[in-house]
Formats: structure tokens, C-alpha cells, sequence
């Protein structure tokens, strides 16, 4: 199911570990309550993906070709996966918005999968959209766990229901397909490409959703997200990285945008949501410098390299960017692509062979 030699034991969230420090360290009980008992959910969960990996998850029937294969389930504020059955394929919308979201959210990024790359679903075979949403009380993240999406409904304190931002489902699924391609070691440098690549996608997403070119789009992720006490605009900015948040409770966005800033770190699995800064704002750059829809030439370099079979579970920023470069010359030839994409990660500090 990779393509390079069986499963990581991956457990992605869309908050980072060092977030959620940050707030269980309140002194607001509403503010530090909340995240102490979403690091502790976490913790089993990621525990529960290993031992997963280590049995091996049961097979997935794939859905019919070209077409999406969706089902929501509710938790009920529970913890036990999938839960109940609410919306499958085809259902008519319902009165719960959450659900109708996480269902729309699957079928956009579908779309965006089949339509700009011809990938069917996020294994390229069908495989059919899972996912939980009301999962367990005010549990600030959402995950993909190797099998499903899993959607918290937020503390209304610090973070907001996590079906809101479109890219926020596109990004952990997009560890999705990361998970079926290059399979990137969650750690470090390849780490932060992991969640680089999953940032750059839930970016497309959402900008094929809307129908916006490079320069329309606002390049945040996780936009709507942040509660109205918090001072910020979304969790990350690929086109601005350390702006997105600056609050007393929540902390300063970490991210770096060059190397000249890249942060040495043993928490968060050594920095992948900090230093993914980097990879990104690369995106951006390429992306915006060829101008129209970003899915049409950077995206389309960035899925090549993800899909090629050439990046290393343990990839180095290097190793990618180096990559990039070969993959916009293969596929346009020695021009203005290939001169964004060397361009961008060269404004960002990373060497390119």
C-alpha cells in the first residue's frame, strides 16, 4: 500500500503538540481543561495507530471508479470509532451542519485529487472517504489515522468546530496520500515535508474550491478556525509563516520562513508543524511567480515528486527541492516553471543539487 517498504506509524493532527502545551499551561481552566484532555486523547490515539500498524488494519473494499465513496459517522461526544452511521454516499444533506461540512469537505478534496492529478481517491484506487465527527467534548484537533478522518467540535474557548476550514480536511487527508506514496518519516526534515506537503494541498483544495487563482487566494490554513477572544487569523500562513497567530493565551506563531530560521527542537516530533514553514512559503513563492491556478504547474510539480517514487521516507529538504527542479524541467521543459521553482527555494535558503 507504499512504495516504500510498509506503513509509518503515523498519527497526524492539525493542532501541534506545542499548541496545545502552550494552553494547558493557562491559568483559565475553560482555556487549560480543554487541551489537557485533547494531549491526553491524542496520546491514546497515536498509541492506538501504532499498535494498528503493528497488527495490520483489516482491508478496504474500493468504491467505483472515478466517483467518491463517502460516509459520516457521530461519535456523539464519544471516543469509539467510527460510531453511528449519519450521511453515506448520495444522502441528501441533513439539519447538522458539521455533517453536511465533513461530507462536502471529503467530496472537494476528491475532486481536487481526480480532476487536476487523475488520482482516484487518496490511495488511487477508490478507496472509499471515512469519516467522525463530535468526537469526544470540547477535543481541540482533528486527525487522520491512517484509515479515517476524526473532527472535534473545539472548546468554543480557543478553537472552533474543525469542519469549518475546507483545508483542514484536505490537509489530513492529504497525509493520505502521503501515507500511500512517498510515506514520509515522521520526523524532522522528512517530517516537516510531510506536513508541508498536507498544508500545500489543503491549500489547493480550498483554492480549487473556490475557484481562486495564486493571487486571489489568502494562503492560510485553518482560516476560520480561531475563536473570536483569540488574536490571529488561522493557524498557519504559507505566504507570511509566523504571522498567523499572536496571542496571549495561544502563544506567537513559530513558524520560520527561511533556513536562516529553521528551529532545532525535539518536541513536536522535531519541529514538522514549525519548520514545514519553510517548504511552504517555497510553495507559495513558485506558485505565485507563475501566477493562475496553482494546481495547474507548482501543485502539479509538488504531486509529481510526492507520486514519483523518487522521494526517500527519508527525504531532506534538499533531497525535495532538488527533486522539484528535475520534475518542473521533465514535465515543461527549461522554462519559466523551472525558473519559479529554482527561484522559490533559493529565496528560502534551501540548496538545490
Amino acid at each position: 500500500m507504499t512504495t516504500h517498504g510498509g506503513f509509518e506509524p503515523v498519527f497526524c493532527t492539525i493542532v501541534p503538540p506545542h499548541v496545545l502545551d502552550k494552553l494547558a499551561q493557562a491559568e483559565d481552566s475553560s482555556v487549560a481543561g480543554p487541551a489537557r484532555r485533547t494531549l491526553q486523547r491524542d496520546a491514546f490515539e497515536r498509541t492506538q495507530r501504532r499498535l494498528t500498524t503493528v497488527i495490520g488494519a483489516s482491508a478496504v473494499a474500493s468504491a467505483a471508479d472515478g466517483k467518491p465513496q463517502r460516509t459520516i459517522h457521530d461519535a456523539r461526544h464519544g471516543t469509539d470509532l467510527p460510531g453511528h452511521k449519519v450521511r453515506g454516499e448520495g444522502d441528501k444533506p441533513g439539519k447538522d451542519a458539521t455533517v453536511n461540512r465533513a461530507y462536502a469537505g471529503l467530496g472537494a478534496t476528491f475532486e481536487l485529487f481526480l480532476q487536476a492529478f487523475r488520482r482516484d481517491s487518496i490511495d488511487g484506487n477508490g478507496l472509499p472517504l471515512n469519516a467522525t465527527v463530535h468526537y469526544d467534548r470540547d477535543y481541540n484537533n482533528a486527525f487522520w489515522n491512517g484509515e479515517q478522518m476524526v473532527f472535534g467540535d473545539g472548546d468554543g474557548e480557543i478553537f472552533l468546530d474543525f469542519t469549518i476550514p475546507i483545508d483542514v480536511i484536505g490537509h489530513e487527508l492529504a497525509h493520505g496520500v502521503t501515507q500511500y506514496t512517498a510515506n514520509l518519516t515522521y520526523f524532522g526534515q522528512p517530517g516537516a515535508l510531510n506536513e508541508s506537503l498536507s498544508d500545500v494541498f489543503g491549500a489547493l483544495i480550498k483554492q480549487y474550491t473556490l475557484g481562486q487563482t495564486a493571487a486571489e487566494a489568502d494562503w492560510l490554513i485553518g482560516a476560520g478556525l480561531l475563536a473570536p477572544r483569540v488574536t490571529g487569523t488561522a493557524l498557519r500562513s504559507m505566504k507570511a509563516p509566523g504571522t498567523a497567530y499572536d496571542d496571549d493565551v495561544l502563544g506567537k506563531d513559530p513558524q520560520p520562513a527561511t533556513m536562516d530560521d529553521f528551529v532545532r527542537t525535539g518536541r513536536d516530533n522535531g519541529g514538522v508543524h514549525i519548520n514545514s514553514g519553510i517548504p511552504n512559503h517555497a510553495f507559495y513563492l513558485a506558485a505565485t511567480a507563475l501566477g493562475g491556478h496553482a494546481w495547474e504547474r507548482a501543485g502539479q510539480v509538488w504531486y509529481d515528486v510526492l507520486t514519483s517514487g523518487r522521494l526517500t521516507q527519508q527525504a531532506m529538504f534538499t533531497d525535495f527541492a532538488t527533486l522539484t527542479v528535475k520534475a518542473a524541467r521533465e514535465r515543461f521543459g527549461d522554462g519559466e516553471e523551472l525558473d519559479a521553482v529554482s527561484k522559490a527555494w533559493e529565496q528560502v535558503g534551501v540548496r538545490t543539487l
